[in-house]
């Protein structure tokens, strides 16, 4: 059971690793499949196919939206961060030499 949990905790932690290695313009492609998820999740409708056909693709497409959603989200947000962080220490900079 502990080995288990190692190895769930590892994987985290690589998931983790690798996520913060992307940068901000990944955040926004992923943004953009995000959209383009939502768009064929509900455009899907206006096709002539079967309701059970389209119930399985907005399925589909919704979740891959969601997912794609929160993965932009903590791209986005890790990046944003960083450039907060950027952004402050510049304005820090600049008001120790103004004075």
């Amino acid at each position: 059971m502990n080995s288990m949990k190692d190895k769930i905790k590892k994987s985290l932690l690589k998931a983790k690793e690798w996520l913060e290695g992307l940068g901000f313009r990944t955040g926004l492609m992923v943004g953009v499949v995000c959209l383009l998820c939502y768009v064929i999740s509900f455009a899907q409708m206006a096709l002539p196919i079967s309701v059970g056909l389209k119930g399985i693709l907005w399925v589909i497409f919704f979740g891959l939206a969601k997912a794609s959603q929160y993965t932009a989200l903590l791209i986005l947000g890790k990046e944003g961060v960083r450039r907060l962080r950027r952004m402050l220490k510049k304005k820090e900079v600049r008001d120790t030499e103004v004075e």
